[in-house]
């Protein structure tokens, strides 16, 4: 009788620890994590150079040009769009964004200001978030002042 319990026993308990504990919860892609990433697990999150983050262009800070700089990266069913204020004509003021290549560690930003159309690097680190870019010399002198590798650091607005 002690042995027909001990074998039942440890039945029910190898069938918890196999089935047990776990979520129903599929696992989140690659993708699905760097969105969260931008956007957070709400679909939206705002970016800001205010309370603690940086500008630097070309290694010399800039953050008198960007003081009140933002960012809202946005994903929901309608797709991944960006919003941005006082970005002093170096990003449109609103767009959609996507993953470039599937590193998912990159982005590009659509519109016609300086950083769209090109590849922006980006990692979080908790509630900061780096962008890194380049804006080559183009051929018109409006844009060229904006030329330059470009690095934010920025961070979450509560």
């Amino acid at each position: 009788m002690v042995v027909k319990f001990y074998w039942t026993a440890l039945f029910l308990v190898g069938l918890v620890a196999c089935n047990g504990g776990g979520t129903d919860e599929p696992e989140k892609t690659a993708e699905q994590l760097a969105i969260e990433e931008l956007a957070g697990a709400s679909g939206s999150e705002t970016w800001t150079v205010r309370n603690g983050g940086s500008v630097s262009k070309d290694g010399t800070l800039q953050n008198d040009t960007y003081t009140d700089f933002e960012i809202r990266f946005i994903s929901n069913n309608t797709g991944k769009n960006y919003l941005t204020e006082n970005s002093n004509l170096l990003f449109d003021s609103n767009g959609n964004w996507a993953f470039e290549g599937e590193n998912y560690d990159k982005i590009i930003l659509s519109g016609i200001q300086p950083a769209a159309n090109r590849e922006i690097s980006f990692t979080r680190t908790q509630n900061r978030l780096r962008l890194e870019w380049n804006v080559p010399a183009p051929q018109n002198a409006r844009v060229s002042a904006l030329a330059g590798f470009y690095v934010f650091d920025l961070v979450l607005m509560e």
